[in-house]
């Protein structure tokens, strides 16, 4: 009896050790053969779109002393401490962003900031779409549960192009 659970407590090791084996090894293969840093993900979250690819690779210069990152218009932004973009966007968040010049230019995962009342909001677009009024964005913080309702393009005063922590 104890020889046939030791045998089943081995063969149960092994069969761990060798998924956890198989499991790690495939992030460390992207980690060797490939030249950019993956996340690591276990499970699924709360994913949203990407935003699109604004600044592009040669427009950032990389030296010992200083970066160096080309966008036209850039203005620079501070983030209020309201959480509902976390941990994207907090109050030690600086931000790039520019003024968007059509509507068309805004894609789903971009971050906006738009005039809602008198208050000027940040969140992330989640659905792109047009009705009798025009193009209209969906948008809702990445720590919120409901959306923003349609924000048209005449809202939209920046886009968030750039993060630095």
């Amino acid at each position: 009896m104890v020889m046939k659970s030791l045998k089943s407590l081995l063969i149960a090791s092994v069969m761990i050790l060798a998924f956890l084996t198989g499991f790690l090894s495939s992030y460390a293969i992207n980690y060797v053969y490939i030249d950019k840093e993956k996340p690591f993900l276990i499970g699924f979250g709360n994913i949203s779109e990407e935003p699109s690819d604004w600044i592009k690779e040669q427009d950032i210069k990389v030296y010992d002393d200083k970066i160096i990152i080309y966008v036209k218009n850039a203005l620079l932004s501070r983030y209020a401490d309201t959480g509902s973009m976390l941990p994207v966007l907090g109050k030690y968040t600086s931000g790039i962003k520019i003024i968007p010049n059509s509507a068309e230019q805004i894609q789903i995962g971009d971050i906006i900031s738009f005039e809602s009342g008198n208050k000027l909001i940040v969140h992330r677009v989640i659905d792109k779409g047009k009705d009798e009024k025009g193009v209209y964005f969906v948008t809702k913080g990445d720590n919120n549960n409901e959306t923003d309702g349609k924000i048209y393009f005449p809202q939209v005063k920046y886009v968030t192009v750039g993060l630095i922590y």
